[in-house]
Parts: C-alpha cells; sequence; structure tokens
C-alpha cells in the first residue's frame, strides 16, 4: 500500500491539522482507494521516513520543531520527483529550501525564526491573513488550474507569513512559477512545472474540502501518489 507522510508537528486541537485529516479523507473516499497515512512529527524526519514514503504533504503549524529536518524533505521530494504539497507554512518552506539548495542563497531565512535574518525570503506580512477567506486567479495552463479547472477560487488563510516581495525577482531566475495570485498581484500558489507535482498553496486547502466536494489538490497530490 503507497503511503503519504504529512510532516508537521501534530497537534489535535488545531483546526488545519483537524481539517487536513478530513481533507484527505473525502479526497481518498471519493477516489475509492486505500492509503497509508502517517503523521511525522518534524524531529523524527529521517533517511527511512523518507525513503518509504510515496509522497508528502508539508502541514500547517509552523515554526517547525526541527527546521533543517523539514527543509531536507522538502530537497528530497524536490529532487527526486516524490509528489508534495505544501499549505501554510508548508508553502513558505518550501520557498526557503529552494532559495537555499537551487538559487543559491545559503543565508535564505524565515522571519518566524530569524526576524533580523539576512536574505529574508520569508517575512511577515504587512497585514495578517488569519481567518481571512480571499479570492484568488489562477494562471492558465498551470497545474492548479488544470485541478481546478477554474481561473478564479476562494480559499481560506491562517497565515501571518509569506513571500517577501523584495525576494520574488531573485524566485524567478530559477524554474519555480507563482501561479496563482490574489486581489493584490500578492504570489499564493507556486509550483514546479517539471515535476510530477510539486505545489504549495500560501492558503490552506483542506479546510474548503468536504465529503460531498472534496478539494482538487488534495486529490491531485493523492493522485500523483497513486501513479508514482
Amino acid at each position: 500500500m503507497q503511503r503519504l507522510s504529512i510532516l508537521g508537528d501534530y497537534d489535535p486541537s488545531s483546526e488545519t491539522h483537524a481539517a487536513t485529516d478530513a481533507a484527505i479523507a473525502n479526497s481518498l473516499t471519493s477516489m475509492g482507494i486505500d492509503m497509508e497515512i502517517t503523521w511525522v512529527m518534524t524531529p523524527e524526519i529521517n533517511k527511512d521516513v523518507l525513503e518509504v514514503s510515496d509522497g508528502f504533504l508539508v502541514a500547517p503549524g509552523s515554526p517547525y520543531r526541527d527546521l533543517g529536518k523539514v527543509l531536507s524533505a522538502i530537497q528530497f521530494a524536490r529532487e527526486n520527483r516524490v509528489p508534495a504539497l505544501g499549505t501554510c507554512g508548508g508553502f513558505q518552506h518550501m520557498i526557503l529550501e529552494y532559495a537555499r539548495n537551487l538559487l543559491g542563497f545559503g543565508s535564505a531565512s524565515h522571519g518566524e525564526y530569524t526576524p533580523e535574518g539576512s536574505d529574508l525570503f520569508i517575512s511577515q506580512l504587512a497585514c495578517s491573513l488569519r481567518g481571512r477567506v480571499m479570492d484568488l486567479s489562477i494562471q492558465p495552463g498551470s497545474m492548479a488550474h488544470k485541478l481546478y479547472q477554474e481561473s478564479r477560487v476562494t480559499e481560506r488563510y491562517y497565515c501571518s507569513f509569506g513571500m517577501n516581495p523584495d525576494y520574488i525577482n531573485e524566485v524567478k531566475t530559477g524554474p519555480m512559477q507563482f501561479t496563482g495570485s490574489d486581489s493584490e498581484g500578492e504570489i499564493r500558489i507556486l509550483e514546479l512545472p517539471d515535476h510530477p507535482f510539486f505545489l504549495g498553496t500560501l492558503f490552506v486547502p483542506q479546510a474548503s474540502s468536504t465529503p460531498e466536494q472534496p478539494h482538487p489538490l488534495v486529490t491531485g497530490l493523492l493522485r500523483a501518489i497513486e501513479k508514482s
């Protein structure tokens, strides 16, 4: 049986963690398949976890207890073409890993861990998005567009950190694409076009999933795992 590892410091009282479990269950039921689903606390991420996993969901809930191990897992998924979806904190850490290991910004940092860090690729948002529901525009031809089958969608946010606009041009020098934005043009979806499934969202798609309408991004991750 194929295995999805959810990387995050599981908190039973977390609304987004409960939504993650429910969203995966909704998608699996709609697909009519079984899959082994395992939460992995970030200090417990190791080589064995990476090698037995057929896909990853980098869960909301940062700062993570072990930043380095989360980044190593994201790097493993990116380099080995293992399906991966990062939401909220997962999106932020996908950018951080990419900046450090592909763009060469070894000092790339995240404002939630090091507010005064150099090369602050992830910074505190001028206005927190916690609890906000916002419209997004999806780039035609992108993986996100193929999954949503819509150009405009509405999603819920739980974060206070995001992509630092001062570093957008640097990120755009590599293969990563930004394929979703809000009404103000701020980046909300990223993906790697030549990867089977490597997608990040600053919002939490799990929160929009229902048994009647499983979320297409979660279903897309599970389908990519099924095909791997």
